[in-house]
């Protein structure tokens, strides 16, 4: 069914023309997400679908009575408002409802109107919606309703706001950049949402596992043309491989940057269907990929940085703390050459804190830490550039630096690296005041770079900035030597620049986990599987640890009692992955009968040693 359709529309700004004769349609349940450079007028169309702005020419035709809600990148509302209150105050027509039967129930008198307004509650069933805005709201993590909006996070801002939209039902949802200022669990969450519900979006986002999993059909807007890929981003990136080859040759290095993308998108595992079944002791597996990730990168740009000896950033029984709030709780690191950190964590558990400390920017209130004498830190914040009237975008970076050193002599020119970011020799005497958000995010970037420092701090870097530019800054990013520190909730991004992870567990609780975000997701789940599923056990074997000298068990037995646990975890996963492999349609009937060898095995397995364990529980708890 045919939702919506624009037909031939143009929108400039001035001398700027951002795209002119586009058409294109939604129909009903497509999952749609618009990708282009930043810049070519992606958040204009946003707009222009959703009413906020007009195009010069051509039109959007809407089927009648059709419900569209937009989510603005940059949510406004009210800061006097409650949670409850600004849900209360939407424009819908349930609220209405609500508050006609309100109305009818205080002139008792008058039964018609009561009867009218009581059938309205039952058509709509308007009786469910306190229940469903709750319901929703303790989805997003809003669990206060009572709070004021002025006093939340951007984050919480953008999880209101979402709520809202959800809360409208619309026909079509359109979001700009909806993963923006959410944690990873809730862009986790929203994914889940969105990929089992019937719902029909249309969304700009660089979040590629999000455009991986959630969307049907990808439209591209390049050179002002418009390609639509009926699928997701993988089919998208290798369609995009093959209507490259098929144009002019000058476009060689597209070609290659979206190969790689398409082998590397290839090679990753589904991180929410795939199961470890061996990290939950031992990393030794994920360390080993993560030497053999590193080893597949072929370097490109050999950037000469600049010497950093053997003491680069030490904490030492660091602590911090606002009010009861534990950020770090006798923290101890030592950075070493060449590793690249990513941190990652809900918000408010302390990541920017711990960058800020880093910097040297904020105190511990306990402990030290040490920055060595060659350190030269690179901070990208979330902040981006301070634009100044009048000024160019070349006199921008030349402030920093009019060259990046490579080996051998060779040097990268203030106006090469600027072009390597997208920014052809033209649009380097643009004024800056003119470029879009995430060109001044870009070339705020690019600031950072060209005073080539070795050890290099993002805090996400991602935000705001295309498909196309993080393409080119991971390839910078795995070219670069030094030591890489990064702030992100770009899944795609961090799988593929960082050896190893600090999860911010909240409380002063931090983890070093030796793999990308991936490794950790896969873990993680299968962790919290197992601990679900022997969640008694657990506690049984707490309670034994405090009254082992009393109780009749032998010192053997003991041992036994606590091993039990890990082994039965163990077989748990070797039986799942068994039963993934008979998924496989592919097997041959000696080969599923192996298998079932091996799976009745491994259940006899199980059953023998939970059957033990409870022959030790019995006997420790009647001691």
């Amino acid at each position: 069914m045919n939702y919506l359709n624009a037909e031939h529309i143009s929108k400039s700004f001035g001398d700027l023309i951002l795209f002119e004769d586009l058409s294109f349609s939604i129909h009903k349940d497509q999952k749609i997400a618009l990708i282009a450079k930043n810049g070519s007028g992606k958040t204009s169309i946003l707009n222009i679908l959703s009413g906020k702005e007009q195009p010069d020419h051509g039109q959007i035709v809407i089927r009648k009575g059709l419900r569209l809600a937009f989510l603005d990148q940059e949510p406004k509302l009210n800061s006097s408002l409650t949670v409850e209150e600004t849900i209360n105050a939407m424009d819908i027509p349930i609220l209405r409802t609500i508050e006609h039967y309100e109305k009818a129930l205080k002139d008792p008198d008058n039964t018609e109107a009561y009867q009218k307004a009581f059938e309205a509650m039952e058509r709509d069933n308007a009786w469910e919606f306190e229940n469903q805005y709750q319901q929703i709201l303790s989805q997003l993590q809003l669990h206060n309703l009572s709070v004021k909006v002025s006093t939340l996070s951007g984050g919480q801002k953008k999880r209101l706001a979402l709520a809202q939209t959800l809360l409208t039902q619309p026909d079509i949802l359109v979001l700009d950049e909806p993963t923006n200022h959410l944690d990873l669990e809730m862009i986790e969450w929203l994914e889940d949402y969105f990929s089992k519900t019937d719902i029909t979006l249309f969304m700009v986002t660089h979040d590629r596992y999000f455009l991986e999993r959630v969307c049907n059909e990808i439209l591209e807007l390049d050179h002002g043309k418009l390609y639509a890929y009926k699928g997701n981003y993988s089919y998208y990136l290798e369609k995009k491989e093959a209507r490259l080859l098929v144009e002019a040759s000058e476009l060689g290095k597209s070609k290659q940057l979206y190969k790689k993308e398409l082998d590397w998108m290839r090679r990753q595992p589904k991180a929410r269907t795939t199961k470890s079944k061996s990290r939950i002791d031992d990393f030794s597996e994920i360390k080993a990929k993560v030497h053999q990730r590193r080893k597949e990168h072929e370097v490109q740009l050999e950037i000469n940085m600049e010497r950093l000896g053997s003491k680069i950033i030490e904490f030492h029984n660091v602590s911090k703390a606002f009010g009861n709030t534990n950020i770090l709780d006798g923290f101890d690191y030592t950075f070493r050459k060449g590793e690249r950190i990513g941190i990652i964590g809900k918000n408010g558990t302390g990541k920017s804190t711990f960058l800020n400390l880093l910097t040297n920017s904020l105190q511990p209130d306990g402990g030290k830490i040490v920055i060595g004498d060659t350190v030269k830190i690179g901070y990208y914040t979330q902040k981006g550039i301070k634009v100044k009237p009048g000024q160019k975008v070349i006199e921008v970076i030349k402030a920093f630096g009019d060259y990046l050193p490579l080996a051998k002599g060779r040097q990268i020119s203030a106006q090469q690296l600027l072009e390597r970011f997208l920014f052809d020799r033209k649009k380097q005497y643009d004024f800056v005041e003119k470029l879009s958000g995430g060109e001044q995010k870009r070339l705020y970037l690019c600031t950072v770079l060209i005073q080539n420092p070795n050890v290099l701090i993002l805090d996400e870097p991602t935000n705001d900035l295309d498909i196309v530019t993080l393409n080119v800054l991971e390839s910078f990013l795995l070219d670069y030597p030094g030591v890489l520190v990064v702030v992100s909730h770009d899944r795609y991004f961090m799988d593929k620049i960082v050896d190893h992870l600090f999860v911010f567990r909240g409380h002063g609780i931090i983890e070093d986990f030796p793999g990308n975000y991936s490794d950790f997701r896969t873990y993680d789940s299968s962790k919290s599987e197992i601990s679900e599923k022997l969640a008694p056990v657990t506690s049984t074997i707490t309670k034994s640890e405090n009254i082992n000298k009393a109780n009749k068990l032998s010192y053997n037995e003991q041992k036994e009692f606590k091993n039990l646990e890990s082994k039965i975890r163990s077989l748990e996963l070797d039986k799942k992955h068994l039963e993934q492999k008979f998924t496989n349609p592919e097997l041959s009937q000696d080969a599923i009968n192996t298998l079932s060898q091996e799976l009745q095995e491994i259940i006899t397995a199980i059953e023998t040693k939970e059957l033990r364990w409870f022959e030790l529980a019995e006997k420790f708890e009647s001691s």
